[in-house]
């Protein structure tokens, strides 16, 4: 089985690893620097589904292109959605306060477009994470993970995932930004939902 994870990101390359482990297949993964894909994406999709099948695409046209037909392309696509704001930021999770805006700024908007919601009920939210993957034949398997919390009423400490320091998982009191790797660990992370059910849905079509 060979997959091609349409990332750069260290830390998706070893959330992927430890499920296929964990799912127990046997698996030569590559990424895009291991093909050499440096076109720019544009997602410009409506929802995390349409983004992640924009990427999907786009890959597997660099493949077709260059007679790579081999290999099962996975691609992701994540974001914080709140409640109260309608689902904001959503496909806009990592450009919210503009293009190439720093943690912080990001942070300020989400805190201040929430400030009249002082409740812990009325602060709901969740990250999500779609995977799409094109199998070698063409086929699409569609993934998605969902991990609930709240909004935080102040950062916590800075660093790692954007909206950490705001994001309180169901069943803790702090914000992930905050915790150690062991209680990080324990959160039922959307990306790994996402990927056990693809991995699952890998295993039905008897690979």
């Amino acid at each position: 089985m060979k997959i091609l994870y349409g990332t750069g990101n260290k830390g998706k390359v070893e959330a992927i690893k430890n499920i296929i482990k964990t799912h127990g297949f046997e698996v030569e993964l590559y990424t895009i620097k291991d093909i050499g894909f440096n076109k720019e994406i544009i997602e410009d999709g409506e929802t995390f589904e349409d983004n992640s099948l924009i990427k999907a695409e786009a890959i597997r046209n660099f493949c077709i292109e260059n007679n790579i037909n081999d290999k099962i392309i996975i691609t992701d696509d994540a974001g914080l959605c709140v409640d109260k704001l309608n689902g904001q930021p959503g496909v806009y999770t990592g450009r919210y306060a503009g293009e190439h805006p720093t943690q912080e700024e990001n942070l300020n908007k989400l805190l201040n477009n929430m400030k009249e919601y002082e409740k812990i009920e009325e602060r709901t939210c969740k990250f999500v994470c779609v995977l799409t993957a094109i199998l070698p034949n063409g086929e699409k398997i569609v993934s998605r993970g969902e991990c609930k919390g709240y909004i935080a009423l102040k950062p916590g400490k800075l660093g790692g995932l954007t909206y950490g320091p705001v994001f309180i998982p169901n069943g803790f009191k702090k914000p992930m930004g905050d915790m150690d790797e062991k209680e990080y660990a324990s959160v039922h992370n959307h990306r790994d939902l996402a990927m056990n059910e693809l991995f699952t849905k890998f295993k039905q079509l008897g690979y």
